[in-house]
């Protein structure tokens, strides 16, 4: 069996911690997209983690965790998160990494860096990860899998041929230092003996899982919204977040993800430029964020303060949908306990007329939000364990959204930890 779990929105949704107690219920984690761009925030006896590239099943001894084939391995970054780990008493973890994942170069994130400087205000709010950079060559053929870090006399004439290539954007475009084939060659060694235990044929190993039928979960980066395809583009991410293209990013057949959880947050968050019809702005936003999350609405790569917002029932009934959500995890119920009364975003209005399916990019900047209030249940929630424990109007504001985004509510998450979690 494969479980896919993913996010509906911009990300952000809470699916580290998610992930992390649906892991123990698991033989697999499988990371199969995205970078170090983006973090998963995870509490637990060891204490409170960002993984950025690590699969959220490294806290199991009895899983295996495995970097697929469509994530964009940035290598020394993921040995240091090892080395992290080990530091603060966590048991090495059982990790395997595709021999087809994308290796993100030294120069990929120099570019990310000087694109970013070149755009200036138009910029895309990048993490300067080197993510794009790294998508970018492998689609334009030139990028190098992990595989190719084993053989030299590739390496050296691909490098060659590569840094020709990079070398007249460096001088005539963003007028940079030029890159070195043999300095080159020489970080690909270092990266070859840091990935070599861990280097496999993910593929064939997941196959054979299935045959024996061990209980696969499919861990996805970021939300529907920042999809390349069906996101807010070009504000988006660089490679599919959809539980869709687990199948390819993992290298199993689609047929296999027999359910995709969906996390949704209870209100809406979102770092980055780009349409956001929902967002509040000012003392009300500043509110939201310091009482979200466990610490606030911070991103867990950057510290970035996120943007935030009522929910978006138009955006995230578009988003499960995307993801063929077979149900739903909310979270952070418990940070709206501070709020006489919440508003729900039911519709758009768009050039006078309002609409509720999710429009185009270009259409999300002129649409304004339609917004339906509810009372809210001034408490602290955490610590109840049963839908009926918690008050009347939580109960309502949950009905709420399971109606308006038409997918059953599973599983409620109301605080920080693995035991904060109410399942229906």
């Amino acid at each position: 069996m494969s479980r896919a779990i993913v996010g509906a929105n911009w990300g952000d949704e809470g699916k580290g911690k998610i992930t992390d107690a649906l892991a123990g219920e698991s033989d697999i984690v499988v990371r199969y997209q995205g970078g170090s761009n983006a973090g998963h925030t995870i509490v637990n006896d060891y204490g409170k983690f960002a993984l950025h590239m690590l699969p959220s099943g490294v806290f199991y001894q009895h899983v295996t965790n495995v970097i697929g084939n469509g994530v964009a391995l940035n290598i020394p970054y993921l040995i240091n998160e090892l080395q992290t780990l080990e530091q603060r008493g966590v048991p090495a973890p059982k990790l395997l990494v595709s021999d087809r994942a994308q290796v993100v170069m030294p120069y990929h994130i120099r570019f990310d860096e000087y694109e970013e400087e070149r755009l200036g205000k138009a910029s895309f709010g990048s993490t300067k990860s080197g993510i794009a950079p790294t998508y970018a060559d492998k689609y334009a053929k030139i990028g190098f899998q992990v595989g190719e870090l084993f053989d030299d006399a590739h390496l050296q004439e691909k490098l060659a041929s590569v840094c020709l290539q990079k070398n007249v954007l460096l001088e005539h475009l963003y007028h940079k230092p030029l890159l070195d084939p043999e300095e080159l060659l020489q970080t690909c060694r270092q990266y070859r003996e840091m990935i070599r235990p861990y280097a496999a044929h993910t593929t064939d190993f997941l196959q054979q899982a299935i045959a024996d039928g061990k209980r696969i979960l499919l861990e996805g980066q970021l939300g529907a919204l920042k999809d390349t395809d069906h996101g807010i583009y070009p504000m988006v991410t660089s490679s599919s977040t959809l539980a869709g293209y687990g199948a390819v990013g993992a290298g199993i057949p689609p047929y296999e993800i027999t359910d995709v959880i969906t996390v949704v947050k209870a209100y809406s968050s979102a770092v980055g430029a780009g349409p956001f019809v929902s967002e509040l702005f000012g003392e009300e936003a500043e509110q939201l964020r310091q009482h979200g999350g466990d610490g606030g609405e911070y991103g867990a790569t950057t510290g970035r303060p996120r943007r935030v917002g009522w929910f978006d029932a138009v955006a995230t009934r578009y988003g499960c949908r995307m993801q063929g959500a077979t149900e739903v995890v909310l979270t952070v119920v418990d940070a709206l306990g501070y709020l006489d009364e919440i508003c729900i975003c039911t519709g758009y209005e768009l050039d006078g007329r309002v609409i509720d399916y999710f429009p185009h990019t270009q259409d999300c900047y002129r649409a304004k939000p339609v917004l339906r209030t509810l009372p809210g249940w001034k408490c602290d929630i955490r610590g109840i364990r049963t839908f009926e424990e918690l008050p009347s109007e939580t109960r309502d504001y949950i009905n709420e959204i399971e109606a308006l985004i038409g997918c059953p509510i599973t599983m409620i998450s109301n605080g920080p930890g693995r035991e904060d979690i109410i399942r229906l």
